[in-house]
């Protein structure tokens, strides 16, 4: 009969933190949006502007690349520019982002074994970095409601593939609240419940209803 495990007030090694990941923002660009329709393009942006500030303010390793962005697809979203001042952007000829050079160059210069995608197309420029990653032995995550596809069918069945190949899904307000984890973070606390609050959608209304009625925290 196997051993009760003892359990302890630790965080499961699966958990990201700030650190431990490089967070890899793929063709976010005008052309790949025009004909995304598995999720609209204002709960795209919005999705994107969480990430990116999310990111941002906590100090995670960030990769932000474009195809063929002077001569085709266009600038990256200002959602995503904006939290990542003077920032380079990768541009690239390759559709699958971890095969060019300058990418993984970056990839290995930040040596973080854990990597989260978000992008489009979901099939096309999602998919190839996450198996790739995964055949080279990498520990991928994907947020999904931060890709989007030409169809619901082509981002569905991009996620399975990825997931059935050892990919992790997740959302982007999970997120969010993943690295900061714990209301007592006094020092990320404003800036989390600040970037739900804009753009938390239903979650963010309810913090600032909580804040405005009772001067609620969830700290204390």
């Amino acid at each position: 009969m196997q051993a009760m495990p003892k359990a302890s007030a630790t965080p499961g090694k699966l958990l990201l933190t700030p650190r431990d990941h490089t967070l890899i923002m793929i063709d976010f660009q005008s052309q790949m949006a025009f004909a995304t329709k598995s999720i609209d393009a204002m709960t795209l942006r919005g999705n994107a502007a969480l990430i990116s500030r999310a990111a941002k303010g906590f100090g995670v390793s960030t990769i932000l690349t474009t195809v063929a962005a002077a001569s085709f697809s266009g600038p990256m979203f200002d959602e995503i520019t904006a939290a990542f001042p003077g920032q380079a952007l990768l541009d690239r000829t390759s559709m699958n982002t971890w095969e060019d050079e300058a990418v993984i160059a970056e990839v290995n210069r930040l040596g973080k074994a854990r990597v989260v995608l978000a992008g489009l197309w979901t099939s096309v420029c999602i998919v190839g970095p996450a198996l790739s990653a995964l055949d080279q032995g990498f520990e991928v995550l994907v947020i999904a409601d931060a890709c989007g596809d030409v169809s619901d069918e082509a981002h569905d069945r991009a996620m399975d593939r990825m997931v059935q190949a050892g990919a992790q899904p997740m959302t982007s307000l999970q997120y969010l609240l993943e690295l900061q984890r714990d209301w007592a973070r006094g020092e990320t606390y404003d800036m989390t419940t600040g970037i739900a609050r804009e753009l938390g959608g239903a979650y963010g209304l309810g913090i600032t209803y909580a804040k405005t009625m009772f001067n609620a925290s969830e700290g204390h």
